[in-house]
């Protein structure tokens, strides 16, 4: 079958093609070649190509009460005189209905909640560009900024160049339909696990339901949004989870986060996941429910490197490089023990960089560290942590065995009023996501 060209008169070559905003194209007129109204356009199609611009395949345009699909090769112009143009007037009068990984501009964008993944936030499409390019119509930009004055009505025409590129959204439709086609490429999991939790702090149910369901496609990423999320929310989105579910992500988070998060949950549930987690995460996480929330034991984390006395710096800082599936947070401090298990020195990191690789841990190590009981509330703690300088402080027993270790971020997350928790934040500095971002002269 023969293709009709989409651009009726090619642009000159030293301009870029004109593009076309939905917002002007909506309601307006369709008629044949020879001018005859058929009705009025009610959407555009488009279908969603992984990382490449959705790809506009037909409209939908409203015959009297009925809508029906006219396929994009039925199509001569989106703009004949302020007409929308077809082929012929032949139309297929089955009523529309919509095809799997199909997008409606206007029933699925305009209007809805999109992810700024440059910006890591929540924003609503006022309008969509669209643009030719080698005989097809691209959907190739978005405007997120609300018009001045009056919201612009459905046939207006924008002002200005308002349009970012495409590739630099998320996205969320709400259409179950094109969810398989949506997830694989998900640029969401490009933002950082604070970022995405910010996100679900925003969002509806439903947008929710979206950004966790491609989130899940990466375990790993998914336990890190959780354990960045308020303790209220994260129960709230585990209880709706199958007890394996819940343990799956339980399972992968630090220990610490784990605890508190099955904590919130009923106590029938609580018994059930319990059982469910890994025999070493299992264990972690009943020490810390022993703990009041409040208290050195109920802070700590139980991520921590240990080393003999004698060990030599090399030996540590090897230790170091090999701990990845340790907290980061933890690793700015190792820790040194005798032959019965006790704590007995403290080295930072950068003290093992600086020393001479042949050296024993002893001789470079801080001797009889700060130190606190599991019982030590949180004020001591965070007056310890001051006065000495501590990024991390050591929890240990009676018999001075390292229990586990409270980092910065936790004394300051459990400081931090929960009014203020909620409050907005001012603005984050544009971040360079090379991964996600556009490439200049990639947009049609």
């Amino acid at each position: 079958m023969t293709v009709s060209p989409l651009i009726s008169t090619p642009p000159p070559a030293d301009r870029r093609p004109s593009v076309l905003h939905l917002s002007a194209l909506v309601r307006r007129p369709v008629a044949d070649r020879q001018g005859r109204t058929l009705g009025r356009l009610a959407d555009v199609i488009v279908r969603l190509r992984g990382t490449d611009y959705p790809e506009v395949t037909g409209l939908v345009v409203r015959v009297g009460r009925r809508e029906l699909f006219v396929p994009v090769e039925q199509l001569r112009s989106f703009d004949g005189g302020g007409q929308v143009l077809l082929e012929s007037a032949k139309l297929d009068l089955r009523p529309f209905r919509r095809r799997e990984g199909e997008v409606l501009l206007r029933a699925d964008v305009l209007g809805h909640r999109l992810i700024d993944v440059a910006k890591a936030r929540l924003v609503r499409a006022s309008d969509v560009e669209l643009a030719p390019r080698d005989g097809r119509w691209l959907l190739s930009g978005l405007d997120t900024r609300r018009p001045r004055g009056l919201l612009r009505p459905l046939g207006g025409h924008p002002r200005g160049d308002r349009c970012r590129d495409w590739k630099g959204f998320e996205p969320l439709i709400g259409h179950r339909g094109s969810v398989l086609v949506r997830r694989p490429t998900a640029r969401i999991r490009g933002l950082r696990p604070a970022e995405i939790a910010d996100l679900l702090e925003d969002a509806s149910k439903d947008e929710e339901n979206e950004i966790l369901g491609r989130v899940h496609q990466d375990p790993e990423l998914e336990a890190d949004v959780f354990e960045e999320l308020d303790e209220e929310r994260a129960t709230r989105l585990l209880g709706t989870r199958s007890d394996q579910d819940i343990a799956a992500v339980l399972g992968r988070m630090c220990a610490d986060d784990a605890a508190d998060a099955l904590e919130d949950l009923p106590q029938p549930r609580r018994r059930r996941v319990l059982d469910l987690l890994p025999t070493a995460q299992r264990t972690k996480v009943m020490t810390l429910l022993g703990f009041h929330p409040d208290t050195a034991g109920g802070l700590m984390g139980m991520d921590f490197l240990t080393l003999s006395a004698q060990s030599r710096v090399a030996a540590a800082v090897t230790a170091v490089r090999n701990s990845r599936h340790l907290q980061s947070e933890a690793l700015t401090s190792a820790y040194a023990t005798d032959d019965e298990g006790r704590l007995v020195a403290a080295v930072r990191l950068v003290e093992l960089l600086q020393a001479d690789p042949e050296a024993e841990l002893g001789e470079v190590s801080e001797p009889d560290p700060v130190r606190v009981r599991p019982d030590t509330d949180l004020v001591d703690v965070v007056l310890l942590m001051t006065d000495y300088n501590l990024t991390t402080l050591p929890v240990v027993d009676e018999d001075e065995a390292l229990l586990g270790l409270i980092t910065v971020d936790d004394v300051l997350a459990a400081m931090l009023p929960e009014d203020w928790r909620r409050r907005d934040l001012a603005p984050a500095p544009a971040v360079h996501r090379t991964a996600i971002a556009p490439q200049q002269g990639d947009r049609p």
